[in-house]
């Protein structure tokens, strides 16, 4: 098995994977995701650098996704702010909901707040 490397036993069934090539089978409970392990068979899955990958894992290699909305970023344009992606409209005030691109916020609790509702709702008086 390609996974655990365990010896397949004959008559054992296996999956095969023509994406990975003819060397490599999987126990049916090792055919999983490399990132959250989920169940691949019957699925649709990914191979990429030697793994397998579920639909959502291997998209997140191809293309960042957005922390506001979790869907994946396909501009060319999007903000990369507190270590995450985001799309330009989605990078807003938690509070106000206007956009933050290019302006000065402060994060309270993990969430971006621009400064004058930081100064309104947050800062100590």
């Amino acid at each position: 098995c390609y996974h655990c490397k365990l010896k397949m036993k004959e008559g054992d069934p296996a999956v095969y994977a023509e994406r990975a090539g003819y060397d490599k089978l999987w126990h049916p409970g090792c055919f999983v995701c490399y990132t959250c392990g989920e169940l691949l068979v019957d699925m649709i899955y990914f191979w990429k650098n030697d793994n397998l990958y579920c639909g959502r894992h291997y998209c997140d290699s191809e293309r960042p996704r957005c922390a506001g909305c979790d869907e994946l970023i396909f501009s060319n344009e999007y903000t990369l702010a507190e270590g995450q992606n985001w799309h330009l409209k989605h990078f807003c005030c938690f509070d106000c909901d206007c956009v933050l691109a290019g302006i000065t916020y402060i994060m309270v609790n993990n969430k971006p707040v621009c400064k004058s509702c930081y100064m309104k709702n947050h800062a100590v008086v």
